[in-house]
């Protein structure tokens, strides 16, 4: 009998990837001072590739150095001379090399942040609309795009994918999705711009849509160029799922070879498993509720209008939930995140039939019960510092095995949280000096 998870996939520019496993992007936060790649990349990517994985996308590379998800990301600006100079180049080339040793591929995830870049990270983030993120305060007013500036981050997201092929990259990823500047144009809630920008769902998906065609432009027909993108916000007047539809239909007349689906974002980190914010939530389906991915059920409804491949990331845990989305269709690939953080030999194991399951671990911060938080602790607050912290878990394992150093599963999540923003503040102050 045919393993599904090892069947190879060929994609429509004629790329073939060597099984169905991808490893989804992860922000990693092991840049430099100057946002460049560091041997921490290749460490982490080396290990990665050998962990028997097809496809590994990256986590989000930015196009603008001034705007970014956290500090420590990557960023190639074409603006900015060592961005782009011949040391940035070779690091790049470096972490390319390194992450496809084993003959997977490896894509860069290009994006830019919006309004989703903190106050630490960024003096004054940009969105397609002065609309705030309001979220523990830590996210300034954002100001709204003019024209020009709309047009020239069009063109730097086929300037990255130019570098990232000549660098050896074997692929690239546009995000579309988690409410980055991508997402936030194709929201009601965050774009309520009255120019072509806006308004109908054609002008609120024009930027994706424009910056998939830059994207294709600088890189050509033979190179794989994919898209993540949400199958919902899940919150109230936001993205919908009727608007995921409408925008894959978009999508079908621009030649892309994957398009990720996902959800969610940081008002409402469905990607995460978890609902924020009780006043402007949407429920999910009860189907999904009792389904192992999340998305998966919004999946099979983009099939039935998608003409390109999918791949459906998040709450994949055994490999009969893997088998069964590719045998019913949902899905092609099977999207994996953090079980690669604690165990980067995850796909060769599944492949090999040493595992039937992925390494789980519970993150429950209990800290009423311990007397060290108030009854009348806001209830987002103690939900958020259960979100961080593990989150912050996770990429503390990540740092150690980009160190080359063995995990640490009995890390707190507490200690884990507080530990997260020590990292994000220090690379923080790193950047302004």
């Amino acid at each position: 009998m045919t393993d599904a998870l090892a069947e190879p996939f060929r994609l429509p520019c004629g790329v073939v990837l060597p099984n169905r496993l991808c490893k989804a992007a992860m922000t990693e936060g092991l840049g430099d001072a100057q946002l460049r790649a560091t041997d921490k990349h290749e460490r982490l990517y080396r290990a990665w590739s050998e962990g028997g994985a097809g496809l590994l996308v990256t986590g989000n590379v930015m196009i603008d150095r001034h705007v970014i998800e956290r500090p420590g990301n990557v960023a190639i600006d074409v603006t900015h001379a060592a961005s782009v100079d011949g040391e940035a180049r070779a690091a790049l080339a470096r972490w390319a090399k390194a992450g496809t040793v084993a003959g997977n591929q490896l894509w860069m995830q290009i994006s830019h942040a919006g309004r989703q870049s903190p106050r630490y990270a960024t003096r004054q983030p940009v969105a397609p609309s002065a609309v705030q993120l309001d979220l523990l305060g830590n996210y300034a007013r954002p100001r709204a795009l003019r024209e020009d500036e709309i047009v020239d981050f069009i063109s730097r997201f086929g300037h990255v994918a130019k570098i990232a092929r000549e660098c050896g990259f074997t692929g690239v990823q546009v995000h579309g999705a988690h409410g980055y500047l991508i997402s936030s144009f194709l929201s009601p809630v965050t774009n309520r711009r009255d120019d072509r920008w806006g308004g109908s769902l054609p002008n609120r998906a024009r930027f994706l849509l424009e910056a998939v065609r830059a994207t294709r432009q600088a890189v050509g027909p033979d190179f794989p160029v994919a898209v993540k993108l949400n199958s919902d916000d899940f919150r109230k007047g936001g993205f919908s799922h009727e608007d995921c539809l409408g925008v894959v239909q978009l999508l079908n007349a621009e030649g892309i070879d994957l398009l990720e689906i996902s959800g969610g974002n940081y008002e409402q980190p469905r990607l995460l498993g978890v609902a924020g914010r009780a006043d402007d939530a949407l429920p999910v389906r009860a189907s999904t509720r009792v389904r192992e991915a999340y998305f998966l059920d919004y999946a099979q409804a983009i099939r039935a209008v998608a003409t390109m491949p999918l791949m459906v990331t998040g709450g994949f845990r055994t490999r009969a939930g893997m088998e069964a989305a590719l045998a019913e269709g949902g899905t092609d690939l099977i999207g994996l995140a953090r079980p690669f953080c604690t165990h980067p030999d995850t796909a060769r194991r599944l492949l090999a039939g040493e595992i039937d399951a992925l390494p789980a671990f519970e993150h429950k911060l209990v800290l009423r019960e311990r007397g060290w938080l108030s009854p009348t602790t806001p209830v987002l607050l103690l939900k958020m510092i259960n979100v961080l912290g593990a989150q912050g878990w996770y990429y503390q394992q990540m740092d150690r095995l980009a160190a080359g150093r063995p995990v640490q599963l009995g890390r707190g999540v507490l200690r884990s949280f507080l530990r997260y923003w020590w990292d994000d503040l220090s690379r923080a102050v790193a950047l302004r000096r």
